[in-house]
């Protein structure tokens, strides 16, 4: 399928499909993919025991890094490799062995190079967990071929 010829959620898709295949980090830590669509992901991840701190809670690294994930698929929605600039979150509450977060990306803004992101992180319960703020940067290269 030429590239010209998706649709922009096609075209959010195969983006998501072509860095799943290579994103070692996400996919070892149990992470799925919920959905993608231009500017947005939701992605999840079951806490295991050994993501747990000495408070028994799960450690913020964790929760940090299946928020970046969000980010990554849906700032690299477009066909255009973004990297994190900068990234800051807030741990609004604890998530423990057994929860299942969930990490919802929204663009905010896009506009030349650089982007926002919003990624909320909620549990099963839908408690909210955390709030990132991820500033993105586009780089040279794509993730699909050009065939147009």
């Amino acid at each position: 399928m030429m590239q010209a010829s998706l649709t922009a959620q096609e075209l959010a898709d195969a983006c998501a499909d072509s860095m799943w295949r290579e994103d070692n980090a996400s996919r070892h830590l149990g992470m799925a993919i919920e959905r993608v669509a231009p500017g947005v992901a939701v992605v999840s991840m079951l806490i295991k025991p050994e993501m747990t701190n000495g408070h028994g809670t799960c450690h913020g690294g964790y929760i940090f890094t299946l928020a970046d994930s969000a980010f990554a698929f849906a700032c690299n929605s477009y066909n255009q490799r973004a990297v994190a600039q900068h990234c800051s979150i807030t741990y609004i509450a604890p998530a423990f062995a057994g929860d299942r977060l969930t990490a919802t990306a929204r663009e905010v803004s896009r506009r030349g190079r650089g982007a926002i992101y919003d990624i909320n992180i909620i549990n099963q319960n839908g408690e909210h967990v955390a709030e990132f703020r991820g500033h993105s940067r586009t780089v040279k290269g794509t993730h699909l071929p050009d065939q147009a």
